[in-house]
Protein backbone atom coordinates (compact mmCIF):
# COMPACT_ATOMS: atom_id res chain seq x y z
CA UNK A 1 0.00 0.00 0.00
CA UNK A 2 1.28 3.45 -0.93
CA UNK A 3 -0.01 6.68 0.57
CA UNK A 4 0.44 10.25 -0.66
CA UNK A 5 0.06 13.42 1.39
CA UNK A 6 -1.84 16.16 -0.44
CA UNK A 7 -0.85 19.80 0.08
CA UNK A 8 -3.88 22.09 0.33
CA UNK A 9 -1.59 25.11 0.41
CA UNK A 10 -0.40 24.13 -3.08
CA UNK A 11 -3.94 23.22 -4.16
CA UNK A 12 -2.79 19.74 -5.15
CA UNK A 13 -6.30 18.37 -4.65
CA UNK A 14 -7.34 20.34 -7.74
CA UNK A 15 -4.59 19.04 -10.00
CA UNK A 16 -5.71 16.92 -12.99
CA UNK A 17 -4.09 13.72 -11.73
CA UNK A 18 -6.00 13.91 -8.45
CA UNK A 19 -9.29 14.89 -10.07
CA UNK A 20 -9.04 11.65 -12.02
CA UNK A 21 -9.24 9.89 -8.63
CA UNK A 22 -11.76 12.21 -7.01
CA UNK A 23 -13.65 14.55 -9.36
CA UNK A 24 -14.81 16.53 -6.30
CA UNK A 25 -11.24 17.59 -5.54
CA UNK A 26 -11.29 16.62 -1.87
CA UNK A 27 -9.46 14.13 0.32
CA UNK A 28 -9.40 11.25 1.02
CA UNK A 29 -9.56 9.03 -2.03
CA UNK A 30 -8.06 5.71 -3.06
CA UNK A 31 -7.37 3.56 -6.07
CA UNK A 32 -7.30 -0.22 -6.20
CA UNK A 33 -7.40 -2.97 -8.80
CA UNK A 34 -10.26 -5.38 -9.49
CA UNK A 35 -9.85 -8.03 -12.19
CA UNK A 36 -6.88 -6.14 -13.58
CA UNK A 37 -8.79 -2.87 -13.84
CA UNK A 38 -8.05 0.17 -11.73
CA UNK A 39 -10.98 1.52 -9.74
CA UNK A 40 -11.38 4.64 -7.64
CA UNK A 41 -13.25 5.15 -4.39
CA UNK A 42 -13.74 8.59 -2.85
CA UNK A 43 -15.47 9.94 0.29
CA UNK A 44 -14.20 8.50 3.57
CA UNK A 45 -17.35 6.52 4.35
CA UNK A 46 -17.35 4.82 0.97
CA UNK A 47 -13.64 4.06 1.36
CA UNK A 48 -14.05 2.46 4.78
CA UNK A 49 -16.99 0.38 3.56
CA UNK A 50 -15.03 -0.70 0.50
CA UNK A 51 -12.00 -1.71 2.56
CA UNK A 52 -13.95 -3.94 4.95
CA UNK A 53 -16.10 -5.40 2.17
CA UNK A 54 -13.05 -6.30 0.14
CA UNK A 55 -10.41 -7.10 2.75
CA UNK A 56 -11.93 -7.75 6.19
CA UNK A 57 -13.08 -11.27 5.42
CA UNK A 58 -12.72 -12.33 9.07
CA UNK A 59 -14.77 -9.35 10.26
CA UNK A 60 -12.18 -8.08 12.69
CA UNK A 61 -13.47 -4.50 12.36
CA UNK A 62 -16.84 -5.16 10.74
CA UNK A 63 -19.83 -7.52 10.85
CA UNK A 64 -21.28 -9.88 8.24
CA UNK A 65 -23.74 -8.37 5.77
CA UNK A 66 -27.29 -9.02 6.87
CA UNK A 67 -26.66 -8.96 10.61
CA UNK A 68 -28.21 -6.37 12.91
CA UNK A 69 -24.73 -5.11 13.78
CA UNK A 70 -23.87 -4.58 10.11
CA UNK A 71 -26.74 -2.15 9.69
CA UNK A 72 -25.96 -0.43 13.00
CA UNK A 73 -22.40 0.17 11.78
CA UNK A 74 -23.78 1.47 8.49
CA UNK A 75 -26.03 3.86 10.41
CA UNK A 76 -23.17 5.27 12.47
CA UNK A 77 -20.97 5.55 9.40
CA UNK A 78 -23.58 7.65 7.62
CA UNK A 79 -24.22 9.59 10.84
CA UNK A 80 -20.61 10.69 10.74
CA UNK A 81 -20.68 11.51 7.05
CA UNK A 82 -23.88 13.53 7.24
CA UNK A 83 -23.59 14.95 10.74
CA UNK A 84 -20.39 14.97 12.76
CA UNK A 85 -17.98 15.67 9.90
CA UNK A 86 -19.92 18.49 8.22
CA UNK A 87 -20.98 20.17 11.48
CA UNK A 88 -17.53 20.09 13.08
CA UNK A 89 -15.99 21.17 9.81
CA UNK A 90 -18.22 24.23 9.73
CA UNK A 91 -17.51 25.00 13.38
CA UNK A 92 -13.80 24.80 12.63
CA UNK A 93 -14.21 27.22 9.71
CA UNK A 94 -16.34 29.85 11.44
CA UNK A 95 -14.44 29.59 14.72
CA UNK A 96 -10.91 29.58 13.28
CA UNK A 97 -10.71 30.60 9.64
CA UNK A 98 -13.51 33.04 8.82
CA UNK A 99 -12.07 36.53 8.14
CA UNK A 100 -14.66 37.99 10.50
CA UNK A 101 -16.18 36.49 13.62
CA UNK A 102 -19.86 35.75 13.07
CA UNK A 103 -21.07 34.70 16.50
CA UNK A 104 -24.33 33.21 15.29
CA UNK A 105 -22.45 30.85 12.93
CA UNK A 106 -20.02 29.86 15.68
CA UNK A 107 -22.81 29.25 18.20
CA UNK A 108 -24.94 27.37 15.69
CA UNK A 109 -22.26 24.86 14.79
CA UNK A 110 -20.81 24.59 18.29
CA UNK A 111 -24.27 23.71 19.62
CA UNK A 112 -24.67 21.07 16.93
CA UNK A 113 -21.24 19.54 17.62
CA UNK A 114 -22.04 19.43 21.33
CA UNK A 115 -25.32 17.68 20.55
CA UNK A 116 -23.52 15.14 18.36
CA UNK A 117 -20.84 14.55 21.00
CA UNK A 118 -23.61 13.98 23.55
CA UNK A 119 -25.21 11.42 21.23
CA UNK A 120 -21.95 9.49 21.05
CA UNK A 121 -21.28 9.90 24.77
CA UNK A 122 -24.69 8.50 25.73
CA UNK A 123 -24.26 5.56 23.37
CA UNK A 124 -20.77 4.75 24.60
CA UNK A 125 -21.81 5.04 28.23
CA UNK A 126 -24.26 2.18 27.65
CA UNK A 127 -21.84 0.07 25.61
CA UNK A 128 -20.42 -3.02 27.30
CA UNK A 129 -17.46 -3.09 24.91
CA UNK A 130 -16.71 0.62 25.00
CA UNK A 131 -17.23 0.88 21.24
CA UNK A 132 -20.15 2.17 19.21
CA UNK A 133 -21.45 -1.14 17.89
CA UNK A 134 -21.42 -4.59 19.41
CA UNK A 135 -18.37 -6.26 20.89
CA UNK A 136 -15.60 -4.73 18.81
CA UNK A 137 -14.10 -1.60 17.30
CA UNK A 138 -15.41 -1.09 13.78
CA UNK A 139 -15.30 1.41 10.95
CA UNK A 140 -18.08 3.23 12.80
CA UNK A 141 -15.52 4.11 15.48
CA UNK A 142 -12.68 4.82 13.07
CA UNK A 143 -14.81 7.18 10.98
CA UNK A 144 -15.60 9.44 13.94
CA UNK A 145 -12.39 9.15 15.93
CA UNK A 146 -10.40 11.53 13.75
CA UNK A 147 -12.96 14.29 14.26
CA UNK A 148 -13.43 13.86 18.00
CA UNK A 149 -9.68 13.56 18.64
CA UNK A 150 -9.16 17.11 17.33
CA UNK A 151 -12.38 18.49 18.81
CA UNK A 152 -10.56 20.82 21.18
CA UNK A 153 -8.89 22.62 18.27
CA UNK A 154 -12.28 23.10 16.58
CA UNK A 155 -13.94 24.48 19.68
CA UNK A 156 -15.50 21.57 21.60
CA UNK A 157 -13.27 19.56 23.94
CA UNK A 158 -14.32 15.89 24.22
CA UNK A 159 -12.97 15.87 27.78
CA UNK A 160 -16.33 17.35 28.75
CA UNK A 161 -17.90 14.00 27.79
CA UNK A 162 -16.44 11.22 30.00
CA UNK A 163 -17.47 8.16 27.99
CA UNK A 164 -16.46 9.85 24.74
CA UNK A 165 -13.04 10.86 26.04
CA UNK A 166 -12.46 7.34 27.38
CA UNK A 167 -13.32 6.04 23.89
CA UNK A 168 -10.79 8.42 22.30
CA UNK A 169 -8.08 7.13 24.62
CA UNK A 170 -9.16 3.50 24.23
CA UNK A 171 -8.75 3.70 20.47
CA UNK A 172 -5.39 5.43 20.86
CA UNK A 173 -4.09 2.29 22.58
CA UNK A 174 -4.87 0.10 19.59
CA UNK A 175 -1.71 -0.61 17.54
CA UNK A 176 -3.57 -0.24 14.24
CA UNK A 177 -4.95 3.17 15.18
CA UNK A 178 -1.56 4.31 16.42
CA UNK A 179 0.04 3.25 13.15
CA UNK A 180 -2.69 4.58 10.91
CA UNK A 181 -3.06 8.00 12.50
CA UNK A 182 0.51 8.88 11.58
CA UNK A 183 0.13 7.96 7.91
CA UNK A 184 0.80 9.82 5.65
CA UNK A 185 1.74 12.62 8.10
CA UNK A 186 2.25 12.84 11.85
CA UNK A 187 -0.98 13.12 13.82
CA UNK A 188 -0.99 15.90 16.42
CA UNK A 189 -3.39 14.64 19.12
CA UNK A 190 -0.87 15.00 21.93
CA UNK A 191 0.11 18.50 20.82
CA UNK A 192 -3.51 19.62 20.70
CA UNK A 193 -3.97 18.66 24.35
CA UNK A 194 -1.26 21.15 25.33
CA UNK A 195 -2.40 24.04 23.16
CA UNK A 196 -4.53 27.02 24.15
CA UNK A 197 -7.15 29.04 22.30
CA UNK A 198 -4.43 31.54 21.46
CA UNK A 199 -2.31 28.76 19.96
CA UNK A 200 -5.21 27.49 17.84
CA UNK A 201 -5.96 30.95 16.50
CA UNK A 202 -2.30 31.59 15.66
CA UNK A 203 -2.10 28.31 13.76
CA UNK A 204 -5.31 29.16 11.89
CA UNK A 205 -3.88 32.51 10.86
CA UNK A 206 -1.09 30.72 9.00
CA UNK A 207 -3.59 28.79 6.88
CA UNK A 208 -6.34 31.38 6.45
CA UNK A 209 -4.86 32.93 3.31
CA UNK A 210 -4.90 29.80 1.14
CA UNK A 211 -8.31 28.76 2.45
CA UNK A 212 -9.84 32.08 1.48
CA UNK A 213 -7.97 32.11 -1.83
CA UNK A 214 -9.49 28.75 -2.70
CA UNK A 215 -12.93 30.05 -1.81
CA UNK A 216 -12.39 33.11 -3.98
CA UNK A 217 -11.45 30.98 -6.98
CA UNK A 218 -14.61 28.89 -6.62
CA UNK A 219 -16.77 32.04 -6.52
CA UNK A 220 -15.11 33.36 -9.69
CA UNK A 221 -15.99 30.29 -11.75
Amino acid sequence: MQTTAISFAKNEQKEPWFLEINPNGRIPALTDTIDGKQIRVFESGAMLQYIVDRYDKDHKVSYPIGTAEYYEVLSWLNWQMGGLGPMQGQLNHFNRYAPEKIQYGIDRYRAEVKRLYSTMNDTLAKSKSGYLVGDRATIADFASWGWVAVGKSSGVDPKGYPALQAWVERLLKRPGVEKGRHNPTTHNYEKIQEQTEEDFNKNAEKNRAWILEGQKKELEK
